[in-house]
């Protein structure tokens, strides 16, 4: 994959997308404030509503924040050339969705190909698809009865969570869990870790094809 770009810093140039709490967001904060995500710079965050947590963690990062709602826009195509033209005008390299629940459509995804991750809490590809969000996938792992579970990184294609994994992480599942207890357990023990690990080999050329500037 060749990116052409006149800069002569050689970071990968991240985006999040998020629409709720941030905890994920917060985690890539922190990473990248120790240092932890080698050559990777949190450039953007993207808000699909205003008023969520998430917006005042970035804020507090000084991060810059956009809000751009889908129902502002006539249509699809709309929206995503608007997220097109937002990420285009900060040379940006990488899309994280961290708990981002709007609808990517296929122009946004085929002019951004191999370079939206998203994090899954589960293993998947259990539990996973249309309508598996929030606590629904821990839920579900519970009454399947499963003694294990985890979360996924995985690259975004246009149905949902069926891109191509790139890190998992099991947790175990304990006999008195609840679907809260579980989902703070996954995301604690897995979530956290797998994100910033994700970027961290992205940024090093791995895991996805490295991105080349000339």
């Amino acid at each position: 994959m060749m990116v052409t770009s006149p800069r002569a810093d050689q970071s990968l140039r991240v985006a999040i997308f998020v629409s709720g709490g941030g905890t994920n967001l917060q985690t890539l904060i922190d990473a990248a404030k120790m240092g932890d995500l080698g050559s990777a710079k949190l450039i953007k965050v993207i808000a699909s509503r205003p008023g969520i947590k998430a917006i005042e963690r970035a804020q507090l990062a000084e991060l810059p924040v956009e809000i751009i709602r889908k129902n502002d826009f006539a249509d699809q195509n709309a929206y995503d050339q608007a997220l097109i033209h937002s990420l285009k005008a900060c040379d940006i390299d990488l899309i994280v969705l961290a708990g981002f629940l709007t609808r990517l459509g296929s122009r946004f995804i085929a002019a951004y190909k191999d370079r939206i991750i998203n994090i899954h809490p589960s293993l998947l590809p259990e539990f996973g698809g249309s309508g598996f969000y929030g606590l629904k996938p821990h839920e579900a792992v519970l009454q399947a009865g499963r003694e294990v579970t985890g979360a996924t990184v995985h690259l975004v294609d246009e149905t949902y969570d069926t891109g191509r994994i790139l890190l998992q992480k099991k947790v175990k599942v304990m006999p008195e869990d609840t679907p809260e207890t579980l989902q703070k357990r996954v995301m604690r023990e897995a979530e956290q870790e797998l994100l910033p690990e994700a970027v961290r080999q992205i940024a090093a050329g791995k895991l996805l094809p490295e991105i080349t500037r000339v």
